[in-house]
């Protein structure tokens, strides 16, 4: 595994534990971590003792607040920008490569939510497949306080939020926040927990992924996504191809005789 200077990553038991490690400065997302999350994401597609990613921030303050606006960055040719400073993110999306899917990455990436999530980290969790959050964790856009157009976040929330919702969040600005709670209400997150049992709750959740057959799983992702992005009838064009690359018929041969023992896990009931 490479060592990058914004994230730390771990490997451990078929799972990549990957911290957005900019404590000092709430996880602010830099061009540097976009370059990072853009390599690290295309490296995990080809590692095979990686089957489940865990997603979080440093501390406990934020799990990310978006773009670095203090950060200096090279100018495209260009001495204006939208934050009043030459920076690299003037023409291009400011977080085109920070997600997983835009990268390409079909194995489940479940995002802990250690803390407030706001504006351009939307671009994190949009893209990440299980959200679990600490009892303190926040979600908000402030964009339009500071006179910007909320538009790449709000595009990637929609799928994971109510309309309203998405719509209502993002034209209050700074003047709301939604709570843990309410967020497990709307569907958002799935599960909330104190912040000290937030590690153990997603290695649970990851463990229980991992168990199951790669290749089962990554073309059950596949096939989640392409309905939400293509629709009911849209995605069954689909299918039958990832059906197809998805199966793999030693798994099938070991789950038809772990069905035949009679053997079931012990579920656990949320």
């Amino acid at each position: 595994m490479a060592n990058y200077e914004t994230l730390v990553v771990e490997e451990r038991d078929r799972v990549a534990w990957v911290t957005l490690n900019r404590p000092e400065a709430h996880n602010a997302f830099t061009a540097l971590m976009q370059e990072e999350c853009r390599n690290l994401w295309r490296s995990l597609r080809t590692n095979d003792e990686v089957r489940v990613v865990v997603l979080t921030g440093a501390g406990e303050q934020a799990f990310c607040v978006g773009i670095d606006r203090n950060e200096p960055f090279t100018a495209l040719g260009d001495s204006s920008s939208l934050y009043g400073t030459s920076n690299n993110f003037m023409y291009d999306d400011p977080g085109d490569w920070l997600g997983p899917k835009s990268n390409d990455l079909w194995k489940p990436v479940i995002a802990a939510v250690n803390g407030m999530a706001c504006g351009g980290a939307f671009y994190f969790l949009g893209e990440c497949d299980i959200l679990i959050a600490a009892e303190h964790a926040t979600f908000f856009d402030p964009h339009v306080t500071y006179g910007m157009p909320a538009v790449y976040e709000p595009m990637k929330m929609l799928h994971r939020m109510p309309f309203g919702e998405v719509i209502r969040m993002s034209l209050t600005g700074n003047a709301e926040r939604i709570s843990a709670q309410a967020a497990l209400r709307m569907g958002l997150v799935t599960e909330v927990v104190p912040i000290d049992d937030l590690t153990d709750a997603s290695a649970r959740l990851a463990a229980s992924i991992a168990a199951n057959p790669p290749q089962a799983v990554q073309g059950t992702l596949r096939a989640i996504w392409a309905a939400q992005d293509l629709g009911r009838l849209g995605s069954r064009t689909m299918a039958a191809s990832i059906l197809s690359t998805a199966t793999d018929k030693a798994a099938l041969l070991d789950g038809a005789a772990e069905f035949d023992s009679g053997d079931r896990p012990d579920s656990r009931i949320r």
